[in-house]
């Protein structure tokens, strides 16, 4: 199942999710695609023409353009997930996207797009038995997921899920 995640770029929860058998729907591997793809000319620019069309069909074009470049890339994600996994109260080194407007956004997108009980929202937590805690209950929430759908079927064919 395709899990989105926010944070974002949280590599912690997509070890997790990836653990779980599913699959982490991030923006890490957005990135990837616009800087190894052959259809962006140059750095630092990093987009295609199309990418700025993309951002507007999630943000009107009077919002800032870090929001819209940052919905261009998070925004297919958000339409791809099958479930969530949307973590409050954040500290910025545990993957912050720099915008609270997209963040507010991003997490508006998924609630509408996912059902809700495909979806879990926890803190983060402040202290080391929270720790615990918040790793089982995204753990036991992973669990409840059914495994399968596209991911496993290119697994079972041999294709990987990047395909």
């Amino acid at each position: 199942m395709k899990v989105f995640i926010y944070p974002t770029n949280s590599f912690i929860l997509a070890d997790l999710v990836t653990r779980s058998g599913h699959e982490p729907l991030v923006v890490m591997n957005q990135v990837r695609e616009k800087v190894t793809a052959l259809s962006v000319d140059s750095p630092p620019l990093n987009i295609t023409p199309e990418d700025p069309n993309i951002g507007l069909k999630y943000a009107a074009i009077e919002v800032p353009a870090g929001v819209r470049g940052r919905m261009s890339l998070i925004g297919p994600l958000a339409e791809e997930a099958e479930a969530g996994i949307i973590i409050e109260d954040t500290p910025a080194d545990f993957g912050c996207s720099g915008c609270n407007r997209a963040n507010e956004l991003v997490k508006y997108l998924v609630r509408t797009k996912v059902d809700r009980s495909r979806i879990l929202e926890i803190r983060y937590p402040s202290n080391e038995e929270q720790m615990h805690d918040f790793v089982y209950t995204v753990m036991d929430f992973l669990k409840t997921l059914p495994t399968g759908g596209k991911q496993s079927e290119n697994k079972k064919k041999g294709g990987s899920k990047n395909e």
